[in-house]
């Protein structure tokens, strides 16, 4: 076969080109890839549009001239036509998600509410629950504050902020922890509580309730758009090369008369 690819001394076939994408755990992403430009092409920009999309993206890179354009270009090996490809797919791709899902975002929203909302919490844990119950007591008693006793007790990650945690998702922390939280008022500290090897106290500092701003509505554009990727991921197969296919598969053979 001929090689479409050399490598040092190695020649890489075309067939040869999908195997090794698998192995090396690039074929999901060329998948992807493939999926958006297929997504992307009855999606069109005015001249309008294209002018706005460089301008961001050079903003964003901090691309403020023609000095700092061409470094940018050299430092990733890349032409000035790939560049405005490549910014215009990105502001397709937005539009690509404002077009199919922006008007399903308010009820998408309130459905995610609940895990949308932040939390800004205290937490210490132990494995000892004689411990656990006697911090507890101290802190009833106000002899010490949250954040000494954890940075003194605490055996989590946690220790190092004084216990601190946020602000958060209630989706982040574990469930029980997330529903104990969804139900307190800030300032409520709850006695230890055992999960799986660790007995914890948990006070509910602050509660931010999600709202349904330019922020937020992007981020649920971005989640529509990812699960719509990863099932379409998942719909995709790999066929196999009529090359290699079997000539005679199927082909009744009549003998020759003699």
């Amino acid at each position: 076969m001929r090689a479409v690819l050399q490598v040092g001394d190695r020649a890489i076939s075309a067939a040869e080109i999908v195997p090794l994408l698998d192995k090396y755990q690039l074929l999901p992403q060329l998948l992807r890839e493939i999926i958006i430009d297929r997504a992307l092409e009855d999606i069109a920009l005015s001249p309008e549009e294209r002018q706005q999309a460089y301008q961001t993206f050079c903003a964003q890179q901090q691309i403020m001239g023609e000095t700092e354009r061409q470094a940018w270009l050299e430092r990733r090996g890349i032409k000035q036509e790939q560049l405005e490809a490549l910014v215009e797919r990105g502001f397709k791709t937005e539009k690509f998600k404002q077009q199919t899902w922006d008007n399903q975002l308010e009820s998408y929203f309130l459905q995610r509410k609940a895990k949308l909302d932040k939390v800004v919490y205290s937490l210490l844990r132990t494995t000892d629950a004689g411990i656990a119950q006697e911090l507890y007591c101290r802190l009833l008693e106000e002899e010490a504050t949250f954040e000494e006793l954890a940075r003194d007790y605490s055996q989590g990650p946690e220790a190092k902020s004084g216990g601190k945690i946020g602000p958060v998702e209630l989706s982040h922390p574990h469930p029980t922890l997330a529903k104990m939280l969804s139900i307190s008022t800030p300032g409520q500290l709850w006695p230890p509580t055992h999960l799986s090897e660790w007995f914890v106290i948990v006070r509910l500092d602050e509660f931010r309730p999600a709202q349904l701003d330019d922020a937020m509505r992007q981020q649920l554009l971005n989640e529509r758009f990812n699960s719509w990727l990863q099932e379409e991921v998942q719909k995709a197969s790999i066929l196999p090369d009529p090359v290699e296919a079997d000539p005679w598969k199927d082909t009744e053979l009549t003998p020759i008369e003699s």
